[in-house]
């Protein structure tokens, strides 16, 4: 009976801290969400759909995975984790992501897409933005970046992680096929690559503009492990983060097909391709500030 009223305890208390750490991270998810669609709306120029949908995912990612060094930022990222945005087009949600982590004052969000910011439409290294190691955007490369950053953490006895962001429309690029043979082929067991899973590109559903099929199987056939999770779930993203982590030092990368909705969090925008690279009116602007309330103070 002891057993059970301490096992009750420890279920009902875990629970609780599970809940009170996904309140905790919803409210970031939600100011994040603000910070990128007022961005956007103030320049007339961006992409909210793909960063909307991405965002429960960077925040859980910077909160609880990476072992990253905000307020000591190092270009060659030597024992710590690296993370490479290779759909650079979010680059909205990233600065978001990366100012409310405190790698530069959030105020500097106000700069996004003008002249002279750091805060450029894809991300640059030429303006030395802290988190920022390579300059993406062109879609199809980010892996190969990510794959030789893993290379470099093995052959100097590095034990840290490097984890890519991509889009589902992305792997209609061929480098991204030959990057993921290569990782294989070299069993870079440090990479984790993860792609946005929501069906939609600038020109419609990815399954019709050119269809990707089963990326599942897919990755599988060029011989890494696959996971598979709901992009939208505080905790299933830690835990499917961290089984891939387990899993890396076994001789195969890890690719996890991350399930989203472009637009997430905002009524009209959901599931709706043409959010991809579409700036919101004065009025779209408020309907969707008025679902995503201010948690930690707008910019």
């Amino acid at each position: 009976m002891k057993e059970l009223t301490t096992f009750v305890f420890t279920f009902t208390f875990t629970n609780q801290i599970d809940q009170m750490l996904s309140t905790e991270l919803q409210s970031v998810a939600t100011q994040v969400r603000r910070d990128v669609l007022r961005m956007i709306h103030a320049v007339q120029s961006g992409h909210p759909g793909g960063s909307l949908g991405c965002t429960d995912f960077m925040v859980v990612l910077y909160a609880n995975i990476l072992k990253h060094s905000p307020h000591n930022f190092l270009m060659d990222g030597r024992n710590e984790d690296l993370f490479f945005l290779s759909n650079g087009h979010l680059s909205a949600l990233w600065y978001s992501v990366l100012a409310r982590n405190g790698y530069f004052p959030v105020n500097e969000l106000k700069t996004f897409r003008k002249l002279h910011s750091r805060l450029q439409g894809h991300p640059t290294t030429a303006e030395g933005l802290p988190g920022v190691r390579i300059a993406s955007g062109s879609l199809g490369q980010g892996l190969s970046a990510a794959l030789g950053a893993g290379l470099t953490k093995k052959l100097n006895g590095d034990p840290q992680f490097v984890f890519c962001l991509q889009g589902d429309g992305e792997m209609q690029e061929g480098q991204v096929w030959e990057a993921a043979l290569f990782g294989a082929a070299r069993n870079v067991d440090n990479v984790i690559a993860v792609i946005d899973y929501n069906n939609k590109q600038i020109d419609g559903d990815v399954s019709n503009v050119m269809n990707v099929a089963d990326l599942k199987a897919k990755w599988k056939a060029f011989n890494w492990q696959v996971h598979e999770m709901d992009g939208h779930n505080f905790s299933t993203i830690e835990n499917v983060l961290k089984e891939a982590q387990n899993a890396c030092g076994k001789g195969k990368p890890q690719a996890i097909i991350m399930h989203t909705h472009m637009g997430q969090g905002v009524d009209y925008m959901l599931d709706n391709h043409n959010w991809h690279g579409s700036a919101l009116n004065d009025d779209q602007l408020r309907s969707a500030l008025s679902q995503l309330p201010e948690t930690l103070g707008d910019y």
